[in-house]
């Protein structure tokens, strides 16, 4: 009788040994799964990481390309109003530099005034008598076309001596008298500054001197106050 429970016992012993043995390798492979699934999880969440960082990474390379663009695009438009400026600056210094109607002699000093009574002239003085020495350059007060030339007052009268007459595009003329010489031909253009003739004392005339008017036609006895005519256009008489 105690050999069969000896043996039973023996038998529940391996049973329950080879169930320990099961339940422990079981625990192993459970383990063992989880362990691969967790360093699965590992590796897509670092994957997916290096993405982002990656992205971010990108973006940031845009927006300083962007940046960088923006800049230079700043700066070129600030040198291209800089240089419109200056061109602009430059133009009105050169408009400044020239005027548009000058003095037609320098140094010279005012003698007759218009519309002055005197015996040298049957009506009142018809211009301005700029004292000068004979031979003194004489230029166009503005730029024009050439119509009168030459001497009898160029068509005016003796009283005149040598004379020039110049159209303006303005609608007015202008008038060089008592001549010494005329460089210039009836026809020719003229800009402003340029030599025309010499001054002299040639016709009716007391001593060297330019006498200068400012006409509305080519003829005597249309002539207004050149020194106010002047002075008008920014000419310091």
């Amino acid at each position: 009788m105690s050999q069969r429970v000896t043996s039973r016992s023996s038998r529940t012993s391996q049973l329950r040994t080879r169930a320990t043995v099961l339940a422990a390798g079981l625990g192993v492979s459970v383990a063992l799964g989880a362990g691969v699934a967790s360093a699965a999880d590992t590796t897509a969440a670092s994957g997916a990481a290096s993405a982002v960082q990656a992205q971010a990474a990108a973006q940031a390379k845009a927006a300083k390309a962007e940046a960088v663009k923006t800049e230079k695009a700043a700066k070129a438009a600030a040198a291209k109003k800089a240089a419109e400026k200056k061109a602009a600056a430059k133009k009105a210094a050169a408009k400044k530099a020239k005027p548009s109607w000058v003095d037609p002699v320098k140094k010279y000093s005012l003698s007759a005034s218009f519309a002055q009574n005197g015996g040298m002239w049957a009506h009142k003085h018809s211009g301005q008598d700029f004292a000068v020495p004979s031979g003194t350059q004489v230029v166009a007060a503005h730029g024009g076309t050439v119509v009168k030339a030459g001497g009898n007052g160029a068509g005016d009268g003796p009283a005149y001596g040598n004379a020039v007459v110049i159209k303006h595009g303005n609608g007015t003329y202008s008038q060089y008298a008592h001549l010494s010489k005329v460089t210039v031909n009836v026809g020719q253009i003229v800009k402003t500054g340029q030599e025309i003739a010499k001054s002299g004392n040639t016709g009716n005339s007391s001593g060297p001197h330019l006498h200068f008017e400012i006409r509305m036609t080519p003829n005597y006895g249309s002539a207004i106050d050149p020194v106010k005519f002047l002075r008008a256009k920014g000419v310091k008489v």
